[in-house]
């Protein structure tokens, strides 16, 4: 089929006289549209809700520089990483405390290689934020090498973009820094240590001089050690409204007050899925009282015959 040449119009990007493809054409002026703009729909210039690129660690870095709150919350499977992505998520942590979600008492038992199921699902739902795999207990504690063989397992096998790794110890401060110097992001995370909860217990931490200093002192080393963002749990809000503004990468707040760069709950808390909150969540709505509902009355329909 040869192309057509147009009268007025400039053409490119083909070989005339061969007549093989069809012309190129030049951009035409758009004639304005004569109705007015939808007051629904954002204009060229005005911001979308949150950003449409994926996010990076270094975004959360300059989110923080630019006093822009970080929106965290967990998931454990597909269908939950969909929704909270599409809401504009920011972070998606991938927790241990899905340990709890699958029926166990503390985040202890959960294994590398659940969490790693659990997160393969998860990546597939997320198009957007930036997600995290917490490394669960005892995979990393023993060794430099075991802390590297699964945070590496992570990042291969999930497509997740960093791990999160709990304390500031000397130990664990030389074991991040050897991740992030293998080219591995991690996540820190101080405060109530929830690994450690036949030591410390669940209760808040920092109330002390002592223990806040030493809190402080962790979070500094965490960020000397190379990590781009620290977890803050269950501590005072004084506390953290200092590490806050003495580190320079950002902090998520978990019970940790206000004062926080950004903030991370326990999604199954807070659609109201829990058996029992901790005492600094919030439920946002009832899922549990409106699936039950939901089951009694199509338990009831097809048992009298009005489903299907």
């Amino acid at each position: 089929m040869k192309g057509t040449e147009l009268p007025g119009v400039e053409q490119s990007g083909v070989t005339r006289g061969q007549g093989k493809f069809l012309p190129c054409l030049s951009y035409l002026p758009i004639p304005p549209s004569p109705y007015p703009p939808s007051p629904h729909l954002p204009t060229p210039h005005s911001p979308l809700p949150f950003e449409k690129m994926p996010v990076t660690t270094q975004q959360l870095i300059q989110w923080k520089q630019q006093k822009r709150s970080i929106v965290a919350l967990t998931a454990w499977d597909y269908a939950i990483a969909q929704i909270l992505d599409a809401a504009g998520v920011d972070l998606i942590l991938v927790g241990d405390s899905m340990s709890v979600v699958l029926g166990y008492e503390t985040t202890l038992p959960i294994t590398l290689d659940e969490m790693l199921y659990h997160a393969k699902a998860v990546r597939r739902g997320v198009k957007r934020a930036l997600m995290v795999v917490d490394l669960p207990f005892l995979t990393y504690q023993e060794s430099i090498k075991q802390a590297m063989h699964s945070a590496g397992r992570v990042l291969k096998e999930t497509g997740a973009q960093a791990v999160k790794l709990e304390g500031g110890y000397p130990a664990m401060i030389e074991t991040i820094a050897r991740l992030v110097q293998a080219g591995i992001p991690v996540m820190g995370h101080v405060g109530l240590t929830p690994q450690s909860v036949h030591q410390i217990g669940l209760r808040k931490q920092g109330k002390t001089q002592d223990d806040s200093e030493r809190i402080l002192n962790e979070a500094i080393a965490l960020e000397q050690a190379g990590v781009f963002s620290i977890v803050l749990e269950h501590i005072t809000a004084d506390l953290a409204m200092q590490i806050t503004q003495k580190l320079s990468i950002p902090t998520i707040g978990i019970g940790a007050g206000v004062y926080c760069d950004g903030q991370v709950l326990v999604t199954s808390d807070v659609l109201g899925l829990s058996e029992k909150q901790p005492p600094f969540a919030k439920v946002y709505t009832n899922l549990r009282e409106t699936i039950n509902k939901a089951v009694q009355e199509y338990a009831v329909e097809v048992r009298e015959k009005k489903f299907p």
